[in-house]
């Protein structure tokens, strides 16, 4: 059974690792030489969001599976490549979901 006080532990140590890194960051100041470094650096963000689109789309726990949310996530890809407004990226995405879940895909 979970505690009260292990929920306060859990959530400080999560406050606490975002606090490090916060200060971590901010005291780390770029190299002028190494300004490679700094575009890679601005590209993890979106590496690391494509990692859990894909592993939440095509991840069934057990194996890789193509449903529905893989259309509504190509179709929203699609949308975001076209430069729609997010808003649209999403509502777009969600209806060809929820398209496919009709027809029985």
């Amino acid at each position: 059974m979970i505690t009260w006080s292990l929920i306060v532990v859990v959530a400080a140590g999560a406050f606490g690792a975002k606090l490090l890194g916060v200060l971590l960051a901010s005291s780390m100041q770029p190299d002028p030489d190494n300004a490679w470094l700094g575009r890679l650096t601005a590209l993890i963000p979106a590496a690391l969001l494509t990692a859990l689109v894909v592993t939440q789309t095509l991840g069934d726990g057990r194996s890789l599976t193509l449903d529905a949310r893989a259309a509504g996530v190509a179709v929203g890809g699609l949308a975001a490549w076209a430069r729609a407004p997010f808003v649209v990226v999403v509502v777009v995405a969600a209806a060809t979901t929820a398209a496919v879940r009709a027809v029985g895909g």
